[in-house]
């Protein structure tokens, strides 16, 4: 566990920060007002107060924000966390890193005095997933990564007559809390779903697998027996949301046989076929997709808070 020490921004590249107490962090942007928002996979630096340390013993008269970092911290060595790794701040950030360190083209003024720069070795680089408020005096922690699986169910699809959308769609809504590193299209057939998702489970190549269409009232549409013949548990409180909540938006949705249930360690969630009514039902199982993670993977204790 590690704490936010100072937040800066800059109007301007090239020049020192100042701190500002707070700002939003905006998803896939940065630092809101900062000069350096939007600056590709490098939205958001962070810099340890640790680190400035280093130079300070070289005597130099430096602050938060000296080294243009927009997040100063302390507690944790930045540079030795890996690429890919989540960070939450505060409640409600989550930030991936996606660089350690970086090449300095142009010596800043603290390099000029002194001959050397921490900056380059032990600054890192993130990218918003999940903006919200920073401030000084914010928790900052590791964020378990979670590991995703997606089906895509379609004969057009496996034929690869049709464009799959909804898988992808699925992968970047979940990327706050973890990649999906194997994505698959099989076709409208219960064998070939119920051995994949048996697969999957059993060999804990994921904590929450996803599958994607064959869920409505053709003769075809058969990925809820599948995943009812391979489930030990049932988790019938996951459907009847997302139907409730999409329901709201068109009647069809009460049409949907979609289920959700436990194999092992292992979720298994029946999501509808189309793009639209993907994102519907997906945001309303994120809303408790990180205490579902927690329970799952037993960092997190059974459903007693508020």
């Amino acid at each position: 566990m590690g704490q936010i020490v100072a937040v800066c921004t800059s109007k301007h590249k090239g020049e020192q920060k100042k701190e500002v107490g707070s700002a939003m962090l905006v998803k896939d942007l940065g630092l809101a007002g900062d000069a350096h928002a939007g600056f590709a996979h490098r939205q958001v630096s962070l810099l340890a107060l640790e680190s400035i340390q280093k130079m300070r013993e070289k005597g130099l008269a430096l602050r938060p924000g000296s080294f243009a970092e927009n997040l100063t911290t302390e507690g944790l060595e930045l540079f030795t966390i890996p690429i890919g790794t989540r960070l939450k701040v505060g409640q409600d950030v989550l930030l991936r890193v996606t660089q350690i360190g970086k090449e300095c083209h142009h010596h800043c003024e603290v390099y000029q005095k002194v001959g050397d720069c921490v900056m380059p070795r032990e600054g890192i680089f993130t990218e918003v997933l999940q903006g919200g408020k920073v401030c000084a005096g914010d928790d900052l922690e590791i964020y378990p990564s979670a590991r995703f699986a997606v089906i895509t169910v379609s004969d057009k699809g496996a034929r690869g007559e049709r464009e799959d959308r909804s898988g992808p769609l699925i992968a970047e809504m979940l990327l706050p809390w973890g990649d999906v590193s194997g994505a698959f299209i099989v076709p409208d057939e219960v064998t070939a779903i119920e051995k994949l998702l048996i697969k999957l489970a059993d060999e804990g190549k994921a904590d929450i697998i996803f599958t994607t269409g064959g869920t409505g009232l053709s003769s075809r549409d058969v990925t809820p027996e599948a995943t009812r013949k391979v489930i030990e548990r049932e988790v019938p409180g996951i459907p009847e949301a997302m139907r409730w909540a999409s329901l709201q938006v068109v009647p069809q949705t009460m049409l949907s046989r979609a289920i959700a249930g436990i194999r092992g360690q292992t979720l298994i969630i029946n999501l509808p076929g189309s793009p639209k009514a993907v994102k519907e039902n997906l945001a309303v199982f994120l809303e408790v997709i990180a205490h579902a993670l927690e329970i799952l993977t037993g960092r997190g204790s059974e459903c007693g808070k508020e």
